[in-house]
């Protein structure tokens, strides 16, 4: 007989918990291993990091007004007193509002995206598990909503309400969601027939407990992937908007209302005001997409061991 203390001796029998683990532990590690493989992913990440930092942790070591207007200072090109990247029409700090902007822009965009995310799983994962009827009215009502231009009910929305950061996040999650629930019901019609599927329910398991610990934990991979591309697409969502002038009022800012704005002044030479918050709009949703490749590539590896 093995005791306790025999456990970690040479030769002693392996604890079976232990040995279920491996295997898992073995499939995380090579999807990582995989993910670092991909260079693209690599470097997305590190431009989101980049990104990041700058926006949220850049105000902390140059201190900027974005509040009170200074009309001395409009225009100033890039490097004249002490502005890194000039003056907007209004005497802001290009440079500090670009990191004002990026922070409601990345917040809205991971809010949205993540509110988005799990809307549609729970929702696919239902429709896709109870089939019949109710899976039925549910994808009808999805289809009915995706026949609807998403952008024309962003802007009729938001031409409603007042916008804020909250609301926008409302705004996009409410409607970004339907893409994540086909993809997921389509998981969930196939999951369902799963052998452990069908044990679980002939032992008296629920729907419910189906969905939450066999339907959307076995979708993983999916949800993950699709939810950094819908991190991508409300990005971009807040930057159509706020370029159609129906993003956060000033003193707030985004990149899309800086790219709105600065398309004007770029008539009149002041190209500075209008490449920054593009080439930072650019980045950010390039960062993204090239994360959500890495995933995939890594979620494929590991259900194809599975």
């Amino acid at each position: 007989m093995t005791t306790l203390s025999d456990a970690g001796r040479p030769g002693a029998a392996p604890d079976p918990a232990d040995a279920a683990e491996a295997p898992v532990r073995g499939l995380w590690r090579q999807g990582f291993v995989v993910f670092c493989e991909n260079r693209l992913a690599l470097v997305g990440l590190g431009l989101f990091i980049l990104l990041a930092g700058l926006c949220f942790l850049g105000p902390l070591f140059y201190h900027t007004d974005q509040v009170h207007t200074d009309l001395a200072a409009v225009h100033l090109a890039p490097g004249e007193q002490g502005h890194p990247l000039g003056t907007d029409g209004v005497g802001y700090d290009q440079l500090g509002r670009l990191m004002l902007g990026g922070q409601t822009s990345i917040i809205v965009g991971l809010a949205a995206g993540i509110l988005a995310t799990a809307v549609g799983t729970i929702w696919g994962a239902v429709a896709g598990f109870v089939g019949g009827w109710a899976d039925t009215a549910m994808m009808r009502v999805v289809d009915a909503m995706m026949s609807i231009p998403s952008l024309f009910l962003f802007m009729l929305l938001a031409a409603i309400v007042t916008p804020s950061v909250p609301m926008l996040i409302v705004i996009i999650g409410a409607f970004a969601w339907l893409g994540p629930a086909r993809l997921v019901r389509g998981e969930a019609l196939t999951l369902r027939s799963r052998e452990y599927v069908q044990a679980m329910r002939g032992m008296g398991g629920t729907g419910g407990r189906a969905v939450r610990r066999h339907i959307v934990p076995n979708a993983i991979g999916t949800v993950i992937v699709n939810a950094t591309f819908q991190v991508a697409d409300a990005i971009l969502y807040v930057a159509y908007l706020s370029f159609l002038g129906l993003g956060v009022p000033p003193p707030a800012a985004n990149w899309g209302g800086m790219l709105s704005d600065g398309l004007a002044d770029t008539y009149s030479g002041h190209w500075w005001l209008l490449y920054p918050p593009g080439i930072a709009i650019i980045l950010i949703v390039l960062a993204f997409n090239f994360i959500g490749d890495g995933l995939r590539d890594a979620f494929e590896v590991r259900l194809r061991r599975r």
